[in-house]
């Protein structure tokens, strides 16, 4: 396998057509988010940039971050074929892992079998201290036939600077970074998902307990069984299969978080590690915070 031309989970996509509760839910949980930024981009490389029908707000640590992604308008500004993913359900339908080269990455995927994207330009405009800037991105995504979990890509960040501002980077509960997402699927359907995430992402998995994770050096991979699920997140619905079913982020005092989170209204549950909030109070994705 090549290694290393994928080096994180930049970031994972909450798919929302609510984006101001599903917004201050996130706030209640104690992130910062930035301001709704609207995306521009096109659907093959070289294409005319239009706009994509959707806009993110997001919690952000200075290398990750979380992606809530609101879908705008009648649907028929739909460029990702986002609209049939949450037609099963709204919530997590989207990874992004992060690289140094989207030209290196897109060959190793096409040559693969896995992409046909070619790299894709992206762009949005944020607010900046000193005005509105254009963040630019580039973009391979897997063929989604591949990805029935929901779309999945392998970006290049062009302005990280204009993404991860300082001012957006301190957050109540103590978060510091995107620590994993966990990918449910069919028992059956195990071992060929896993060996596709090991060839998408350049490295071997490794079992911990019932999971088994792709270990980025930011971030980390989770796959289980449907079987097992219920080990990894006690109590938890799976509306369909596969199921991205939830993220962690780490934080830098578990208790403090607990404190807070439980404070504001939300239904806490133990981890050996920590503790999680639940896919129907967390707006379709459990979320956990562990203490790393």
């Amino acid at each position: 396998m090549i290694a290393h031309d994928v080096d994180r989970i930049d970031h994972s996509v909450l798919y929302t057509t609510d984006i101001d509760a599903t917004a201050a839910t996130y706030e209640a949980l104690g992130f910062t988010l930035s301001p709704l930024s609207m995306h521009i981009g096109s659907h093959r490389p070289g294409g005319e940039r239009k706009p994509m029908g959707a806009g993110n707000r997001c919690a952000l640590f200075g290398r990750t971050y979380l992606e809530l992604l609101g879908l705008f308008g009648d649907g028929s500004v739909d460029p990702w074929n986002i609209r049939p993913l949450i037609s099963r359900y709204e919530g997590l339908h989207g990874c992004s892992f992060g690289c140094g080269d989207a030209e290196a990455v897109e060959r190793r995927l096409r040559e693969a079998g896995l992409s046909s994207s070619g790299v894709l330009p992206l762009q949005r405009d944020v607010e900046t201290p000193g005005g509105t800037a254009t963040a630019r991105f580039e973009a391979v995504h897997l063929d989604r036939d591949l990805t029935p979990e929901g779309l999945i890509h392998i970006a290049r960040h062009l302005t990280p600077e204009l993404i991860h501002q300082p001012r957006y980077l301190d957050h109540a509960n103590g978060a510091t970074h995107l620590h994993s997402v966990l990918l449910v699927v069919d028992d059956a359907d195990l071992e060929a998902t896993v060996a596709r995430y090991a060839r998408i992402l350049g490295v071997a998995p490794i079992a911990e307990g019932p999971r088994r994770v792709l270990l980025l050096d930011a971030g980390r991979m989770e796959i289980v069984a449907v079987s097992a699920f219920g080990e990894v997140l006690p109590g938890e619905p799976v509306p369909a299969l596969p199921y991205l079913a939830g993220q962690a982020v780490a934080v830098k005092n578990v208790g403090a978080a607990r404190a807070l989170v439980e404070g504001n209204g939300f239904t806490v549950r133990e981890l050996p590690d920590g503790f999680f909030v639940g896919a129907a109070e967390a707006r379709g994705a459990a979320i956990a915070f562990l203490e790393v």
